[in-house]
């Protein structure tokens, strides 16, 4: 039995996936929200959003992820980054799954990874529950309803959060499996109902197709000055360094918040939606993606709320700190309709500094930017993991080392021709702490990180006055109008100034031995900006 609208020769039968119950066919949000609804997967909360809970696994799994070992991509793959799926192990993980699935009803939603049409990639979301799929028709591009009825994907992914992988059968690290297939352009997602899976795994697919079409994958937001898509910056950044909140600038359109493809005709959204996080989310900080929180078909992924007035929490983070809403792109009243920008004119490459040893603002040369791209630095904090009792360093090369699935030069070498070709200028933007580490000092003002990104994205700091900075040989502003000058030295913000150099000389330390794997794969000029 199905419902719903499909292309008549592209039905799962056609794909060899039979014998299940009904199959429901590209359901708009209203269908649905009701098919949860019926199912039992989630309340209705304030303003027709949707509340989940996601149970054991509030975050990704990325241990779990694989990618078949197969000839036609034995040589491309990151195999350090990516553990390596058997042929064999597939194939019985695929069978085992297609017979689990056997009676149970399902989703499918044919969807578009890409704004750019000459560089999308047309995919099947093949989901268990329905809110899953509402989830993934939030996240990724909707093709006009008239195009379903010719709708053929060149990608399927099947997740099955009930089924159970065995690691020696199926040649997988557990129960919970994300296995990629280039062979057979098959994604597998198993035992794991937290949503990210879907949309990070297309993010994965496109980091590995695009490279070859001399396209940069990057996993960062962007806007553009309003009427003015020549004018567009990227926001590069890991989780908690501002990525979302710093791109949602009302005085200029947004063209996504997380994942974006650089091509020779300029900047491209992969997605057609935004996942944001609500920690600590407020309706003054943060009006329009607060607000999204009371619209219709928000998917409100593991927040504790009021069971009797379904208000909202957004400082209770006992069940993660991970808590997210997922919504379509166009629910944000800037945001572009085309979701496409110019070549980015400048690049902005956000970190979370602990240590409190990293300017707020900082001016890099390409070499410099291939560095820090490379680095890809962050700080966890006291108190964010189990065990963690002062600042740690985390390293994510090209901010986002979990959906690479080619070695990070890759994408580096990528990067630096780009910025060559088009003139784009180089930032790294510190949204940590200041007068002291984590602990002693304070986290950076945001109206101080807006008013820089506001003077950088203007044109303003290009006639600033700089110093050099001793520790990383990047450009520091002596003076930014609206900004306190003392904030733009850290080291005259720590009473202790003996405390800084120390405290300096270990970052500097751990980025040395942290980029001590990528020197024989760099050019002089890097390796130049690596030694300071």
């Amino acid at each position: 039995m199905t419902s719903g609208r499909v292309n008549p020769n592209f039905r799962l039968e056609d794909q060899g996936i039979t014998g299940l119950g009904t199959v429901h066919y590209n359901l708009m949000e209203p269908a649905l929200i009701e098919q949860a609804l019926t199912h039992g997967e989630g309340r209705l909360g304030k303003g027709g959003a949707f509340l989940v809970t996601t149970g054991k696994f509030t975050g990704r799994s990325p241990q779990d992820k694989h990618v078949v070992r197969t000839p036609s991509v034995e040589n491309d793959i990151w195999w350090e980054n990516n553990a390596a799926q058997s042929p064999e192990g597939f194939d019985a993980l695929l069978a085992d799954m297609l017979e689990h699935m056997k009676g149970r009803d399902y989703f499918v939603q044919d969807l578009i990874g890409g704004a750019d049409p000459a560089n999308a990639i047309d995919v099947r979301v093949i989901t268990e529950l329905a809110w899953h799929n509402l989830f993934i028709r939030h996240m990724l591009r909707r093709p006009d309803r008239e195009d379903l009825d010719s709708f053929v994907a060149d990608w399927t992914i099947i997740n099955c959060p009930s089924f159970k992988a065995i690691p020696e059968k199926h040649d997988c690290r557990s129960e919970t499996v994300i296995s990629m297939n280039f062979d057979k352009k098959m994604i597998l997602i198993a035992n794991t109902e937290y949503a990210g899976e879907n949309k990070k795994s297309v993010f994965t697919l496109l980091n590995y197709i695009l490279p070859e079409k001399g396209i940069m994958p990057m996993h960062c937001s962007a806007n553009h000055a309003t009427g003015n898509p020549v004018d567009t910056a990227v926001f590069f950044g890991l989780s908690g360094t501002g990525k979302t909140t710093l791109s949602a600038d009302p005085e200029r359109t947004l063209i996504g918040d997380d994942e974006h493809g650089w091509s020779d005709r300029g900047t491209f959204n992969f997605e057609g939606g935004c996942y944001a996080k609500t920690i600590n989310l407020s309706a003054e900080a943060e009006p329009e993606i607060y607000a999204t929180t009371e619209k219709f078909g928000t998917v409100i992924e593991n927040m504790v709320f009021d069971e009797e007035t379904f208000d909202l929490d957004f400082d209770d983070d006992s069940l993660t700190a991970n808590m997210r809403c997922a919504y379509p792109l166009h629910y944000i009243s800037n945001a572009s309709k085309t979701a496409l920008g110019g070549h980015p004119k400048n690049i902005i490459m956000l970190t979370c500094d602990a240590f409190g040893v990293l300017p707020p603002i900082a001016r890099l040369t390409p070499a410099q930017a291939m560095y820090h791209f490379l680095s890809g630095f962050t700080a966890k904090v006291a108190g964010t993991e189990r065990g963690v009792t002062e600042p740690q360093p985390t390293f994510s090369t090209c901010f986002g080392a979990p959906f690479m699935p080619r070695r990070p030069e890759v994408y580096g070498n990528l990067l630096r021709d780009k910025i060559a070709k088009h003139g784009a200028t180089c930032w790294l933007v510190n949204t940590g702490w200041t007068g002291g580490a984590y602990g002693t000092g304070q986290r950076m003002p945001i109206k101080a990180t807006r008013a820089l990104l506001t003077a950088a994205l203007s044109g303003e700091l290009n006639d600033a006055e700089y110093r050099k900075d001793v520790n990383f040989g990047f450009e520091v502003p002596m003076s930014v109008e609206g900004v306190p000058d003392l904030l733009l030295d850290p080291r005259k913000t720590w009473e202790d100034k003996a405390a800084y150099d120390a405290q300096a000389e270990k970052l500097v330390q751990m980025f040395a031995d942290n980029f001590a794997q990528y020197i024989p794969y760099i050019d002089e000029d890097v390796k130049a900006a690596a030694l300071g």
